[in-house]
């Protein structure tokens, strides 16, 4: 059978509409990670920076950390910083804890959201380690203080937007972990 103009004209339409249909599928798909990923690498959103050491000589620089804990109401755990703040120079390694525990009769897994405010702060916050970086699991009634390990990137002196931010807040939220258990849970309370 011979194409006519007519079959043509519509491959022309259809194929790119296709195409835009499949591409615009797949940036969906890897818009949260590349997101995620963007606000690790430029500290947007107040998202902490990753680091391996902190620098050798802190600055004279003296910074209030504030810290700040909140549990997503599906999570039964009391979830709270060990200190309200410390102080510490930029550059200063530091080191602070947050305690959980569990309040239901069956082990939980958590995992921690974080970020830090005022946002713009976020691209000098840098965590050399953190519970945060895996899902944490309580038995029942069990408590643990958990460690992170931090300082303020002393880049943040040659920032004249930063120059007059003397308080950092350090904010996790925790939440139930996404495990096979947790999403069948979940599913039965939704009906789904």
């Amino acid at each position: 059978m011979a194409r006519t103009p007519d079959s043509r004209k519509n491959r022309r339409v259809v194929l790119p509409l296709v195409a835009l249909v499949v591409g615009s599928g797949a940036l969906a798909f890897a818009s949260v990670p590349l997101y995620r990923l963007f606000c690790q690498v430029t500290g947007f959103g107040g998202t902490p920076q990753v680091a391996t050491a902190a620098p050798a000589v802190p600055l004279d620089r003296v910074m209030t950390i504030r810290f700040n804990a909140d549990t997503d109401p599906h999570l039964p755990w009391v979830f709270q910083p060990a200190q309200r703040e410390i102080r510490i120079q930029v550059g200063e390694q530091a080191l602070a804890f947050y305690r959980a525990t569990n309040k239901a009769a069956e082990p939980v897994v958590g995992h921690a959201v974080f970020n830090v405010t005022p946002h713009k702060a976020g691209a000098y916050f840098d965590k050399i380690d953190c519970f945060c970086f895996s899902e944490q699991r309580l038995e029942p009634g069990e408590s643990v203080d958990m460690p992170v390990t931090f300082f303020i990137d002393p880049e943040i002196a040659k920032d004249r937007k930063m120059d007059g931010i003397q308080t950092i807040t350090l904010s996790y939220t925790f939440f139930r972990a996404e495990t096979e258990g947790s999403r069948r849970d979940a599913s039965l309370r939704t009906g789904n």
